[in-house]
């Protein structure tokens, strides 16, 4: 014998999901309404950003014509290239250490590294503004790669050990059992198995080092300024068309980026265990 629930059991779950459904839908359209708006107001004929004229593609010529803004977007295209490089490197070599070796306090480490990513963006900037003045260290290109690098490298880092997760110990015995030294081994059989996870911890890394404000704006100099504090500086001045331009651009290549990173994060997770 089988029951079957009433309508008037039913119809509670089905206004919860309503309600449910009504906050996502409120959530979703505050977080994306306003970057729709820069989005279409961009292409805004009009000098000023907020009363449209007409459809124009005038702001994204304007753009490229501002020579203060290729500047800024070089050096940001600069250090993201070096803080992903840098990146890359440690987070896939502490990655592998805290695998392949266990040692006491291992945990300790684990956990401090990944403090950077807890610790308000405002905290980190001005201590690694107090460390460079008492280190006696100019602000420049160095500082600020060194300031992304430390929030960065724990995301590829992240993406390693998911990707350990599912490495074969056999693979690496039986290169070494061919012959192999234990960094042939690495490069020519471990390396390649990560790679994936590599190239997504390494997107994200800079993506992240592209959009960063509030740390590099503790740590730069006047010549490795970048395009977000750049930005701010525009729109402190009083809100332009171009800025509008400038952050559908920006839009854009984070999307592309993320997508990016989320593909090869795919193709980095483990697979399922049979």
């Amino acid at each position: 014998m089988t029951c079957t629930a009433s309508p008037l059991a039913r119809r509670p779950r089905n206004h919860s999901r309503v309600l449910l459904a009504g906050w996502t839908a409120l959530v979703l359209a505050f977080l994306y309404l306003p970057i729709v708006l820069v989005v279409v107001y961009s292409f805004n004929d009009s000098p000023y950003i907020v009363l449209w004229k007409g459809f124009s593609l005038r702001w994204y010529a304007a753009v490229w014509r501002d020579t203060e803004l290729i500047r800024t977007l070089v050096n940001s295209l600069i250090i993201a290239s070096a803080t992903t490089l840098v990146s890359c490197l440690l987070g896939t070599a502490a990655a592998w250490l805290l695998y392949r070796y266990r040692f006491r306090g291992a945990a300790m480490v684990r956990a401090l590294i990944f403090v950077p990513l807890i610790v308000p963006e405002i905290i980190l900037g001005v201590s690694l503004l107090l460390l460079f003045t008492a280190a006696h260290v100019d602000l420049g290109f160095t500082t600020v790669t060194i300031a992304h690098v430390t929030f960065c490298f724990p995301f590829v880092m992240i993406a390693v050990q998911a990707r350990l997760e599912g490495l074969d110990p056999s693979l690496e015995e039986a290169a070494l059992d061919l012959g192999a030294t234990p960094a042939a081994a690495f490069v020519r059989v471990i390396l390649p198995f990560l790679t994936p996870a590599v190239v997504a911890g390494g997107l994200m890394a800079f993506t992240l080092s592209l959009d960063e404000f509030i740390v590099t704006y503790f740590t730069y100099s006047a010549a490795a300024a970048t395009l977000p504090v750049n930005i701010y500086g525009m729109v402190k001045a009083g809100p332009k068309p171009t800025v509008n331009a400038l952050s559908a651009l920006l839009i854009f290549a984070t999307v592309v980026l993320v997508a990016a990173a989320e593909w090869a994060r795919k193709l980095s997770a483990p697979p399922p265990k049979e």
